[in-house]
């Protein structure tokens, strides 16, 4: 974590107060007085103020159910912010951990834990996300094995990662996949002559969606674990395949 943030989530500083105390010098990070808010501090190092060892508030994670014409935004803009559902002490200490387009409902996680959410959101972590996609007409037989193999966005060099698809009707599948390009979900659709017009993420790693539109809770200690043991694993197996293939 940046050291002006680590300040900041240990009191009750702004980000300006914070850097107008680093460079008054009044910050130490193990006994070394330090004047850049941008140095990395870590878990196991000591931080003080004037003197004063400080402590930083727990992590938060959060399961929101993001209705429909709302933006994953700290602040409102065109649409309004889904942080206008979440009514919690420092909500800007949060970010959203893998957007959603304004059209599209389902599971939104937030989090002021960086690098849990890191483990989630990276394109090396692989952590499967679940949509339930509706479609503009019925799909085609093939589609199912060509996302498996992988297909050819438009602007992109590389192939999708395997995707896997579940069909519920003619027009309404579920789709898993391991990454989160821009628009991914409706690119893939489009590439194979169809259109997406409804989309709904109903889980994350192991965490389902299970609440109302427009509710929220916290996750569980288990939910947290299981989702940074999905990518710790999925990471692994990855790079023990890659090692394998070399």
């Amino acid at each position: 974590m940046r050291l002006d943030k680590f300040i900041c989530q240990s009191t009750e500083f702004s980000k300006n107060q914070a850097s107008e105390l680093l460079s008054a010098g009044v910050v130490a990070v193990n006994a070394q007085i330090i004047c850049d808010g941008s140095t990395q501090v870590h878990e196991n190092n000591t931080i003080t103020l004037n003197g004063s060892v400080l402590t930083p508030r727990a992590f938060r994670y959060i399961m929101l159910h993001k209705p429909a014409g709302t933006i994953c935004s700290n602040v409102d803009e065109h649409y309004p912010s889904v942080f206008n559902y979440v009514h919690i002490a420092y909500p800007n200490d949060l970010h959203i951990v893998g957007r959603l387009d304004a059209d599209t409902t389902g599971l939104v996680l937030m989090t002021d834990d960086g690098r849990w959410s890191y483990g989630i959101t990276h394109p090396d972590k692989h952590c499967p996300k679940v949509y339930r996609v509706g479609l503009s007409r019925p799909i085609a037989d093939d589609v199912a094995t060509k996302f498996t193999m992988g297909i050819a966005l438009q602007g992109e060099s590389q192939l999708t990662l395997p995707a896997s698809l579940t069909l519920l009707s003619p027009k309404d599948v579920l789709l898993t996949i391991t990454q989160g390009k821009f628009h991914q979900v409706k690119r893939m659709f489009a590439a194979v002559g169809n259109r997406v017009v409804a989309l709904h993420r109903e889980s994350i790693g192991s965490v389902q969606l299970d609440i109302t539109e427009g509710q929220w809770r916290y996750l569980s200690e288990t939910e947290v674990q299981s989702l940074q043991a999905t990518t710790t694993q999925t990471t692994t197996l990855n790079t023990t395949t890659q090692t394998t293939t070399t």
